[in-house]
């Protein structure tokens, strides 16, 4: 099946109800109670990481039949199978499962289309809030409220010198961070969990987000689409585009998301990450 723009468009709405189906069977877990197991990794599971998961993937599959699927349940498909894959839907069927347990209300159903290693469509729905941030490949980014508005949302001008607004890992804030923020000198912070620190940069309410420490492709890819489409980047420490699917391992290097990457903070954040 041939990905062009018109074709992303086109499964836009159909995702992003199947995030909104995802949300509403999460909810219903959150206001009920979960059970909390605990990965290989130590990292929690709960009843409604597994519900949003057995949705998403039945539905995307009935959407797409033949563009495989990668979730965060479902890792354990080996490079040798998904190096072959030009196109799949990668998932996060609940992004931030810490905040999810402590009950603050920022997780999020993280859905993206993957083409040659580039994320061509992305849909982060917030549950708690039921809005939804979407974009696809040269179709630019929005935000949609519960009663289905939706509006255009862009990145702002920026520069690391004019009090530049940052995000910060609620549950993973760090040492790498603080430098940073030292670096920059005057800020304000907003302390946030799960992939709308990415979308705030998205929309203009934030300047940059750093993260330098570990995550998983699926916790950024369906943010990743709404960034650039909102103008904004998603790079590594080389200031070099975030690939997907290049490696046996499925761990992001350590990244920022910026919305505009001018040679202020081109300058900037190259000197500090060469020191």
């Amino acid at each position: 099946m041939e990905m062009n723009d018109k074709r992303l468009k086109e499964l836009v709405n159909p995702v992003c109800e199947i995030a909104r189906h995802a949300g509403t069977e999460i909810m219903k877990i959150y206001t009920e109670g979960f059970e909390i197991q605990e990965k290989k990794d130590h990292s929690p599971l709960t009843t409604a990481d597994l519900a949003s998961h057995t949705l998403i993937t039945s539905q995307l599959k009935s959407l797409t039949p033949d563009i495989p699927i990668l979730s965060e349940e479902s890792a354990s498909i080996t490079f040798d199978e998904r190096s072959s894959w030009k196109t799949y839907w990668l998932i996060d069927p609940l992004d931030g499962t810490r905040e999810f347990i402590k009950r603050n209300g920022e997780f999020t159903v993280n859905i993206a289309l993957i083409t040659e290693h580039s994320s061509s469509l992305g849909v982060v729905h917030i549950p708690v809030q039921d809005i939804t941030y979407f974009a696809s490949r040269n179709n630019g980014a929005f935000k949609q409220d519960g009663n289905g508005n939706a509006e255009k949302i862009s990145v702002r001008n920026s520069t690391p010198d004019n009090k530049p607004t940052i995000c910060g890992s609620r549950s993973h804030a760090g040492k790498s961070l603080q430098a940073l923020q030292d670096e920059i000198g005057e800020y304000e912070l907003i302390s946030m969990g799960s992939s709308i620190k990415m979308c705030l940069v998205a929309e203009g309410v934030a300047d940059i987000y750093p993260r330098f420490g570990p995550t998983s492709e699926w916790d950024t890819a369906a943010a990743h689409c709404v960034v650039n489409e909102a103008g904004g980047k998603i790079v590594n420490t080389e200031l070099e585009n975030l690939p997907y699917n290049t490696k046996d391992s499925l761990l992001n290097p350590s990244f920022l998301a910026i919305g505009d990457m001018n040679q202020q903070w081109r300058d900037f954040l190259t000197n500090h990450l060469n020191n």
